[in-house]
């Protein structure tokens, strides 16, 4: 998780140190509320002029009204900083899958890329969004509260102490029952998006066979499964709310049952001191469990957003096999060349191509012809180093394809995959899709479209060009 927030920057580092800044007040207003409650009751008790009373209770109520602003304050920053911070790291997550060749998107899958790009980084905002304020007030909160009722009573603080250490049990419990599933979890949402997705692909294949029967067996046994490990993740963690208000409203009434007994057997002089003190260590104990719970808070979110950056990480890091050469000059136009060229898949044991060579000048028309699964669709896709070749090299105008930059090789070969591929955007667009972002004037578009003998069909939608 840490290793995810080297991606943080300068100025979101400087988010936090203000945060840290206006968390610190909060917690101090907080924590100078119970003063003015302590006398309050002592003012209550020894009959204090209404002046007096009313003057320490706006002291409390200003306490009070800017804690909440600096709490708004704080919120309004981390929500910004998280927001951004997801942004930033969509953006490296799709750039770095960018760079990949089709060995690195084969060993992530296409499901798992999209999970790592959406849900893990929603997982890992929500983390920041709530865990980096607790993570900073719970431990600010529970010393500076320790620290204030600290010698006032044994008995009191052995009852505080010893629901925290009950709290700690609970938390550490359930999260060692939890925390493997969490990682289960990500990796079932993986395979209910590819489910989905090869669903989508192949409806017409589905339908054709009438295939719908089937495909929703499939899509069933894997989504119950994810329902199943959610629920019982959900019904564990549902424990710790009762839990915790057990735990709260416990220590507030074993330090009134105790603080009885203590005031029952102090001197008159005592009494009213003691009772002021119950009151007021009454509300500090309850900032420490709540500084508690607010760790326990973080232990819920973290083990989850822990594995989602994980996950992501493990794309940041990868780092793609295909480097780009240096090379933008050619030494012969229009011919490409194999020689002795091997291949096989990273995951093969066998060659699929082997010991291949050939030369294909200016001007010829060469076909490659063999049945399904020889290698002629992989044969084509070691030109534009989709893959790189496993021995042997591949010469495009006499010079290694290794040797060229990428978007140099990528400019002068025309290519046309199998599959057609629609991108979301108009007719045109896709039609002038790529070619480094230059604009192309609608005449090169219609004269495209009309070399494709497509020019009938387009004009009869609504939008013609611009359906």
């Amino acid at each position: 998780m840490l290793k995810l927030f080297k991606n943080l920057e300068k100025k979101d580092w400087l988010f936090i140190f203000i945060s840290c800044i206006f968390i610190v007040l909060q917690v101090w207003l907080e924590l100078k509320i119970p003063d003015y409650m302590s006398k309050i009751t002592e003012l209550v008790q020894l009959n204090g002029t209404i002046k007096e009373i009313l003057t320490e209770g706006a002291y409390m109520l200003a306490c009070a009204f800017l804690s909440l602003a600096s709490s708004v304050v704080v919120g309004y920053i981390i929500a910004n900083l998280a927001s951004n911070f997801s942004k930033n790291l969509r953006e490296k997550l799709f750039n770095k899958v960018q760079s990949f060749g089709m060995e690195e998107i084969k060993k992530f899958q296409t499901s798992s890329l999209i999970t790592r790009t959406t849900n893990d980084i929603g997982n890992v905002e929500m983390m920041l969004t709530f865990g980096l304020q607790m993570i900073i007030k719970a431990p600010i909160t529970a010393i500076w509260a320790v620290g204030k009722i600290l010698g006032k009573s044994f008995e009191w603080t052995a009852i505080t102490g010893g629901a925290v250490l009950v709290l700690l049990i609970m938390v550490i419990t359930l999260m060692t029952i939890v925390l493997p599933r969490f990682k289960i979890v990500q990796k079932l949402i993986d395979n209910i998006n590819g489910l989905t997705r090869e669903n989508l692909k192949g409806i017409r294949v589905v339908r054709a066979f009438n295939a719908e029967g089937y495909q929703e067996e499939k899509f069933e046994k894997v989504n119950k499964k994810l329902t199943n490990t959610q629920l019982f993740n959900q019904k564990i963690m549902s424990l710790m709310s009762p839990m915790m208000y057990l735990i709260m409203n416990g220590v507030s009434l074993g330090i009134y049952f105790m603080g009885a007994f203590l005031i029952r057997d102090a001197l008159l002089a005592d009494k009213i001191t003691l009772f002021s003190n119950m009151v007021v260590f009454s509300s500090y104990a309850m900032q420490v469990i709540m500084s508690f719970l607010m760790l326990a808070m973080i232990f819920i979110m973290y083990p989850r957003a822990s594995i989602s950056a994980d996950r992501i990480n493990e794309v940041l890091n990868t780092k793609a096999k295909i480097k780009s050469g240096k090379e933008t000059r050619a030494s012969e136009v229009g011919t490409i060349e194999f020689k002795n060229v091997s291949f096989k898949y990273p995951d093969a044991e066998e060659y699929l191509l082997k010991d291949i060579s050939f030369k294909a000048n200016k001007g010829e028309t060469v076909a490659f012809i063999g049945s399904t699964g020889s290698g002629k669709s992989t044969l084509i896709n070691l030109i534009p180093r989709f893959y790189d070749v496993t021995d042997g090299e591949i010469l495009v105008d006499g010079i290694n394809v290794k040797d060229y930059k990428e978007e140099f090789l990528h400019n002068k070969i025309a290519y046309v995959p199998q599959k057609a591929v629609m991108f979301d955007g108009t007719v045109s667009s896709n039609v002038s899709y790529g070619d480094n972002g230059k604009e192309i004037s609608d005449k090169k578009i219609k004269e495209a479209i009309k070399v494709a003998q497509a020019e009938e069909f387009v004009l009869k939608m609504d939008d013609k060009y611009n359906t």
